[in-house]
């Protein structure tokens, strides 16, 4: 039977794990170096009170019904397991394309990760960090920073590209020049993003849910998240999430983060003077946020054994179908595919 890895517990890499169970016979694992599944599809929690949670990436989900086409299958099927529910509370300064629907998750963004986990069946292991691919004897040999090395025949790669290019081992010279130019192309949007936590029976006074900002130089985004997802109860405290602008996260990259905190507190009491104090702050950084040039859905590095790479699309899950339609080939499945994804995440 077969063994395949995927790297990453974010969208993709839950997605694409529970696509191949459909079609591949064989164990199938997630790894991810993150101490749990989500990635840039990210629910926090106060350190106080687990009941009160924040989206701190990935807000809502858009589905463009022109671009859906087949694959209204995938929402259908969230819907229908209440992980998402239609987006009704008021966003102020959102663009609402003709046709479009968005979409919320009530138990947060990162439930939509983790409903596809479970159906991948896969063995899900944290805190693996990745350093090495080589091929062994006609397998992958991966490495990890603490662990033993294991071998796989098929390995999925859904991190962003820059972290696929730090990687070491033979993968180095398996990614010819083309290839290599093709990915160091890639770039990415910064930003950062705070989640404030209350006490039950706080009150925050403003008419919206979530608005948009387009006068700050620091602050893009604010949203009463558990007003945003319909969750408003005197026994869970609400929360509060922020999110800066491309420009300020790019200049404050690599600054303290107890000053960028600081900073982005300061300008939401300009915006939202009333705000009261919070009793916990998340504070997250989104180094690769976005992919601010889409270029290339999936790469094949090599037809047998097969290393397949998905280029994060940040906004886009279109690589499924071709993950999986490549995995299928590369072991042998005769299964036909009519698998694929066009979701739009608000970030």
């Amino acid at each position: 039977m077969a063994r395949v890895l995927v790297v990453g517990a974010g969208l993709t890499g839950s997605a694409c794990a529970a696509l191949l169970r459909r079609v591949v016979l064989g164990r199938i694992a997630v790894w991810d170096k993150a101490r749990g599944a989500g990635g840039r599809m990210n629910t926090s929690r106060s350190v106080r009170d687990a009941a009160c949670t924040a989206d701190l990436g990935a807000q809502y989900i858009t589905l463009e019904t022109e671009r859906a086409g087949p694959h209204r299958s995938f929402y259908e099927e969230l819907l229908s397991h209440g992980i998402l529910k239609l987006l009704t509370a008021p966003i102020e300064g959102m663009v609402v394309k003709e046709g479009s629907c968005n979409y919320m998750a009530p138990q947060g963004i990162s439930s939509v990760v983790k409903f596809y986990l479970k159906q991948s069946g896969a063995d899900v292991f944290y805190e693996q960090h990745v350093t090495h691919i080589s091929l062994r004897d006609g397998k992958w040999e991966v490495s990890r920073k603490m662990g033993p090395t294991e071998q796989f025949d098929i390995v999925i790669l859904t991190m962003p590209v820059p972290q696929i290019l730090q990687l070491q081992g033979d993968i180095v010279n398996i990614i010819n020049e083309s290839q290599k130019q093709q990915l160091q192309s890639a770039s990415y949007s910064s930003r950062y993003a705070l989640g404030l936590f209350y006490e039950a029976g706080t009150q925050i006074d403003v008419p919206w849910a979530a608005q948009y900002i387009t006068d700050n130089p620091c602050i893009r985004f604010i949203s009463i998240d558990n007003k945003k997802r319909n969750i408003e109860s005197p026994e869970i405290g609400p929360s509060v999430v922020v999110h800066t602008t491309v420009m300020f996260g790019s200049e404050h990259l690599d600054s303290d983060p107890a000053e960028v905190q600081q900073l982005i507190l300061s300008h939401l009491e300009r915006i939202v003077p009333s705000l009261p104090k919070p009793a916990s702050i998340k504070y997250q950084k989104w180094r690769y946020s976005q992919l601010s040039c889409i270029f290339l859905s999936f790469l094949s590095l090599l037809p047998k054994p097969a290393l397949p790479s998905r280029l994060p699309l940040g906004q886009c899950c279109c690589c499924l179908i071709s993950i999986l339609r490549f995995t299928s080939a590369a072991l042998g499945c005769t299964d036909s595919v009519r698998y694929g994804h066009s979701a739009f995440i608000r970030y």
